[in-house]
């Protein structure tokens, strides 16, 4: 029995130390807005927070997530930073199939909270390994940079706006 802090609660899961936190939040917890992908830690569908540095769960133990705080797509809008981030979502549109909507969002709620004027390398390097089949990188860099504008600054917000609107 493993004891997690899960988006600011504590779960038990009775699972082996070993168990990756994706099937540990899935399975047994039924948290299943964190999704499988390739199961190597290449695409980015099961990126969650581990003390507020972005993961992949599906090859990381519960055994590392002890004592520590695990925030998961499920609360991501209740961080200052992960509303806005949905927000610009939400506002420009980003979101086709969805699939990778979540890892995408939990990589750049992680960068937006950290850096309030990303550039288009910091991006690049925020969301390297994080894998849009439906192609919506040129929204998905947008939307990182509406919402840092929104976290760090309302008049910067609407030049951001204009810029995308203009694209």
């Amino acid at each position: 029995m493993v004891t997690l802090n899960i988006n600011g609660k504590s779960h038990q899961a009775d699972v082996t130390p070993d168990t990756p936190i994706l099937w540990t939040l899935r399975d047994v917890l039924g948290m299943t807005g964190t999704k499988f992908g390739c199961g190597m830690a290449l695409c980015g569908a099961c990126t969650v927070h581990l003390d507020g540095q972005p993961i992949r769960s599906c090859v990381t133990p519960v055994a590392a997530a002890a004592g520590k705080k695990i925030a998961t797509i499920e609360a991501i809008g209740l961080s200052a930073a992960g509303k806005h981030v949905q927000d610009a979502w939400r506002e420009l549109d980003v979101v086709q199939c969805g699939y990778c909507q979540s890892g995408q969002i939990m990589s750049a709620t992680a960068l937006v909270a950290k850096n309030p004027n990303p550039s288009d390398a910091d991006i690049d390097a925020a969301m390297a390994g994080n894998i849009c089949r439906c192609g919506t990188y040129v929204r998905i860099r947008a939307a990182i940079k509406l919402a840092a504008q929104k976290a760090h600054g309302p008049a910067r917000a609407a030049a951001v706006t204009a810029s995308v609107e203009e694209a």
